[in-house]
């Protein structure tokens, strides 16, 4: 049986939104790779802890703002490594490296130019997505989306979740919304064929929980792939599926399905824990609790009404 190995792993985030990442020096496993700082946690030693001591012994600055991340568990061949990520936003001292290893500063979409260790790939996703996923109500109308696109948190995702639509107004309707959104620093999804999302310049695809069962390997064409899930095998199957990302819900009763019951926000968090992807959160929520569900490793919400009202 494989050893496993929890480690507490920071990522400290500049003002310029640049991203630290430290290269393992020679003498140690995977001599040579790029990975975020941190280190073990003791027994005894809460994630948060281990990650200050750990970022002080190695980089020389005190912690001051951090939060939750992600949590990616990644087998190795010789052992299992459990992965508590934190973002750090502040924190004192000029990051050096204690340890005789290289240090670089990062935007997150050019990361993955770097030899990033392999249990680093969803954190990576993490930090290129943001808080906040836009879902359009399914009625509309082309004028209203487009009237209130300003109104949208900069940098969201926006999916154009249209099923009333033909697939030919769709396209026409989401090439506007496109060039629309682009200099609002919107991202757009579409949820049709995913090759449309390369045709028409959209940023990214999303799946719902019929298609990702059927999907035989990740559609090659999008830049981002995310899916619907409302099990913990949904999970499981669009991280095996290198997705970028998951939708989990209902969290939350909600009015669109009366009388069924939420997740909860317990469940949810045990489920999101363990998807080694980064998971949004869905239903009765909205950006008033984004700080909650950041808290339990969430990346963030993802809403209809919460948005558009």
């Amino acid at each position: 049986m494989r050893p496993r190995i929890a480690v507490a792993a920071g990522c400290l985030v500049n003002a310029a939104g640049e991203v630290l990442i430290a290269q393992r020096p020679e003498g140690k496993i995977a001599a040579g790779q790029w990975e975020f700082p941190g280190g073990k946690i003791e027994a005894g030693e809460s994630p948060r802890a281990a990650l200050l001591r750990e970022l002080h012994e190695e980089l020389g600055v005190t912690v001051r703002e951090a939060r939750p991340l992600i949590k990616v568990v990644h087998d190795y061949s010789d052992r299992t490594v459990e992965l508590d990520c934190w973002r750090i936003t502040a924190w004192g001292g000029e990051a050096q490296g204690r340890e005789r290893q290289a240090l670089a500063w990062v935007a997150p979409a050019r990361i993955k130019d770097y030899p990033i260790l392999a249990a680093d790939g969803p954190i990576v996703a993490a930090l290129r997505l943001p808080a906040h996923y836009v879902f359009t109500p399914p009625d509309i109308d082309a004028d209203a989306l487009l009237a209130r696109l300003p109104r949208l948190p900069h940098g969201a995702l926006l999916r154009l979740r249209l099923p009333a639509l033909r697939d030919g107004d769709y396209r026409a309707l989401a090439a506007a919304v496109i060039a629309a959104a682009r200099p609002l620093g919107l991202r757009v999804i579409v949820d049709r064929e995913p090759e449309m999302a390369a045709r028409i310049g959209a940023s990214g695809w999303h799946a719902t929980t019929t298609v990702l069962a059927t999907l035989p390997a990740r559609p090659a064409g999008p830049a981002l792939c995310l899916a619907s899930a409302h099990t913990p095998d949904e999970l499981r199957r669009a991280a095996a599926l290198g997705f970028d990302a998951a939708v989990l819900g209902a969290v939350r009763p909600t009015a669109s399905h009366a009388g069924a019951a939420g997740l909860g926000e317990a469940q949810a968090a045990h489920w999101t824990q363990r998807a080694n992807l980064p998971v949004y959160w869905l239903g009765g929520m909205g950006p008033d609790d984004l700080h909650a569900v950041q808290q339990r490793y969430a990346q963030g919400i993802a809403a209809i009404s919460a948005y558009w009202s």
